[in-house]
């Protein structure tokens, strides 16, 4: 494991110079991982473990649009797509990628299935930090760990496919066999991880219910509506105002700050803009500070996984969901976003 400085702080991290795919394989040519689930992760950790020639199955519920979905990708019942019940009985690694509350509905079903030498695999510390709500205890004579792809099911397969590989947090919570630090390496770099940097499972839920609230989607979404709506007040039009708040952020100014840093994307903007960042960027990290502190302690607290389990455990959950995503999308903003999407040069 190689130890690289980040910010003058010292961390291990696992590289695939280090750790090549064949490793990987050799690690896992004895194991039938099983992906239960087939929604946001597992399609994405299925195919890149499938195409990187590690024997995966898929277990995921009949007469489901998942289902068809793992059908249309390749898998085929009965050899490598199972009713959930069949492919937790197959499987030696158990990837465990339902939902949150999905994994507390099947619990009882994957712990009777998880006999001596088996491996548990996570990609969300969600169901073991918060065990005294989610009831997943797994028994003491199997491997758990998580690997954490730091993006979407779909990104990671997309950059699979580009031959690039999407960041990944790894973690040990048991080591029954004493191969759980080999099998948890092997599968981030068989799901296709650029590199895996370490963590816990309690470290991994707090910073992603964080993140996932703050700078990844809520508050870049608040910003969003609040810069947009301001400009429109102002008499701005909504291409005007949807190219200045979100497009030119996420088409021009966001891949120079992935290629070379923040720093970077400021030296190669205009000298007004420089000095107009460089004057204001303290004072929104002053004003926001406050929220993500709030956001934070809600998170350790257990405030936010308890109001997800009880939201997301509702039968209507989905309905309603809708009804939130569908303001979104018919709001001026979005919609002027999608007029301006469909002018890309990309896309005609």
């Amino acid at each position: 494991m190689a130890k690289l400085n980040f910010g003058g702080v010292e961390e291990n991290v696992v590289t695939r110079e280090e750790f090549p795919l064949n490793k990987a394989q050799e690690v896992l040519k004895d194991e039938i991982v099983a992906v239960i689930g087939y929604g946001v992760q597992g399609p994405g950790q299925a195919l890149n473990q499938k195409d990187n020639g590690i024997n995966v199955i898929v277990g995921q519920r009949k007469k489901s649009k998942s289902w068809d979905k793992a059908v249309a990708d390749g898998f085929v019942p009965g050899e490598t797509l199972f009713e959930i019940e069949e492919a937790l009985e197959k499987g030696t690694i158990i990837c465990y990628l339902l939902s949150d509350a999905a994994q507390i509905e099947y619990w009882p079903k994957v712990k009777q299935n998880l006999t001596p030498g088996k491996a548990l695999y996570f990609s969300h510390g969600f169901g073991i930090t918060f065990n005294e709500r989610t009831g997943i205890v797994p028994p003491a004579d199997v491997d758990v760990f998580l690997v954490a792809p730091k993006g979407s099911g779909t990104s990671l397969r997309r950059m699979f496919l580009q031959d690039r590989g999407l960041n990944s947090s790894f973690a040990v919570y048991q080591d029954a066999t004493g191969k759980a630090r080999d099998r948890v390496t092997a599968l981030g770099i068989a799901i296709g991880s650029g590199y895996l940097f370490e963590t816990d499972f309690k470290k991994e839920v707090y910073s992603d219910l964080a993140g996932e609230r703050g700078t990844l989607m809520g508050a870049v979404q608040g910003i969003f509506a609040a810069q947009y709506d301001v400009l429109r007040k102002n008499g701005h039009s909504p291409s005007e105002a949807f190219n200045e708040t979100v497009e030119e952020l996420t088409q021009s100014l966001m891949p120079l700050v992935a290629e070379n840093g923040m720093d970077w994307m400021y030296a190669n903007c205009s000298t007004t803009a420089q000095r107009g960042a460089l004057d204001w960027w303290k004072r929104f990290r002053d004003a926001t500070s406050p929220l993500f502190e709030e956001l934070y302690e809600n998170v350790a607290k257990g405030n936010e996984a308890q109001r997800s389990i009880d939201s997301n455990s509702k039968p209507d959950y989905r309905e309603k969901l809708e009804v939130e995503l569908t303001e979104l999308r018919e709001s001026e903003m979005w919609k002027a976003g999608k007029t301006v999407r469909s002018l890309r040069p990309e896309n005609n």
